[in-house]
């Protein structure tokens, strides 16, 4: 019986360590909750500025976006893009609907502002299980993700999304019918016109990391360039309404970045190729 308490014993030790990794889970999801549920209260009690300024401002004509292009299209000679007005009701069909929708949008919201904290506490989580060299490849991870997600955001809620909500609300099969939105609809456009882009703009990260674990190669992403392509036209035409104007606007970016992570894919080749002959040149001295 004593030999037997040894592996005993190494089986509490095994057990208390995966106790212990789920408790660090625990803690890393109660803070992320924390911020979510604060960033969210403060956007519940700022009702005026998040939905009469920020939710509804795309479905005004005085909107930042109709505004450029108006000026863009008065610059080029044309009145075209000034004349696209928009012009529709949005409209609450529940009797809690709009209280409903204001506590959805606020955890929503919440969410968009704390995704850098909450990435970093994912972050805070996982760095422990690394390798060493695996923490120094991929530093400023937290930096580069906060902020590719929030350029797509920006892109998402000033281009895509209005050029979106102008097409469909002014799309009519008929002149006598009149389009009144239904409050929840339009909300939902909106947010997975901007979350879309936002996550959409996270793809050099994505090949930094699978460059990284080797599971892909710029001479990959070379060689099925055209079927890039053909997937991003698809993806762009999910992503904004059967317009070609706002399908080439949401198509550009996403091809610029394709081209950019293509070049990162070949920068981590490298860097690891000079660190593979760092290492065997070192091996190399010391056995001489």
């Amino acid at each position: 019986m004593q030999p037997q308490q040894p592996n005993k014993q190494l089986g509490e030790q095994h057990e208390m360590s995966f106790i212990d990794h789920l408790e660090a889970l625990r803690w890393h999801v109660i803070r992320a909750a924390i911020s979510v549920v604060v960033f969210a209260t403060g956007a519940f009690f700022a009702k005026e500025f998040i939905f009469h300024d920020l939710i509804l401002g795309p479905s005004r004509n005085d909107f930042w976006t109709y505004q450029a292009l108006c000026r863009l299209g008065q610059a080029m000679g044309s009145t075209e893009p000034c004349s696209n007005s928009v012009n529709f009701v949005i409209q609450n069909r529940e009797m809690s609907g709009q209280l409903a929708m204001h506590i959805s949008t606020s955890f929503m919201v919440g969410i968009v502002l704390a995704f850098p904290y909450l990435f970093w506490e994912l972050w805070r989580f996982v760095k422990p299980g690394l390798y060493p060299h695996e923490r120094k490849n991929s530093q400023g991870a937290v930096f580069f993700v906060s902020v590719l997600f929030i350029l797509g955001l920006l892109f998402g809620y000033y281009i895509a999304a209005p050029l979106s909500i102008n097409f469909l609300a002014s799309y009519t099969v008929d002149p006598t019918i009149e389009n009144q939105i239904d409050m929840q609809s339009y909300i939902s456009t909106l947010t997975t016109m901007t979350m879309s882009c936002a996550f959409v703009f996270e793809l050099p990260m994505i090949v930094f990391f699978l460059a990284k674990a080797g599971l892909i190669t710029p001479e990959i992403m070379q060689v099925y360039r055209k079927h890039a392509i053909v997937v991003i036209l698809i993806l762009a035409a999910v992503i904004t309404p059967p317009d070609i104007t706002a399908q080439i606007i949401v198509t550009i970016p996403i091809l610029v970045l394709y081209e950019l992570s293509i070049n990162i894919a070949r920068a981590v080749r490298r860097g690891d190729t000079a660190r593979l002959n760092a290492t065997l040149a070192r091996e190399q001295n010391s056995a001489q």
